[in-house]
């Protein structure tokens, strides 16, 4: 594992982090995923798997792209969110709860996706694969006391 992949594990579980990822991480890596057909992130190239994911907004009803980690699981994708640690959800697995309909964009590949959310049991299923690509999963979810998880099954 590289200096960089390491520095950027140990710095997934400090609270600055995740305050500094929450306000412009997420904005930045974005623009760095589109810019870069998705070769690149803020982790760098072989930091954390990445992909941006659109959802419809549950009461704006427009679109929302947010990077979000994943593991595979066959053609699928599973994604979880703890929201950096705090104690509100993100709004992105609330606007997949509203309306299942996404897309996402792997790379430079853009796909239509189903969206599941998983009960605890299954989730539980993922959970150590998730927490081996990006550690702090555990830390942001022993902060917030919630997991959400969704398996987004591609058209």
């Amino acid at each position: 594992m590289s200096i960089y992949k390491r520095w950027i594990l140990w710095l997934g579980h400090r609270r600055w982090f995740a305050a500094v990822g929450r306000r412009f991480g997420s904005r930045f890596d974005r623009w760095l995923y589109r810019a870069s057909r998705g070769k690149l992130t803020t982790l760098g190239r072989r930091g954390a798997p990445v992909l941006l994911l659109t959802t419809t907004g549950r009461r704006s009803r427009c679109e929302r792209t947010v990077p979000v980690m994943y593991i595979r699981d066959q053609r699928n994708f599973v994604i979880s969110s703890e929201n950096f640690g705090q104690r509100h959800p993100a709004g992105w697995p609330l606007n997949l709860d509203a309306d299942p309909a996404a897309k996402v964009q792997v790379g430079a590949e853009i796909v239509t996706c189903s969206a599941k959310r998983l009960t605890d049991d299954e989730a539980d299923r993922y959970w150590p694969r998730l927490v081996q690509a990006w550690p702090a999963h555990a830390t942001y979810r022993r902060r917030s006391g919630e997991r959400h998880t969704f398996v987004l099954t591609p058209h």
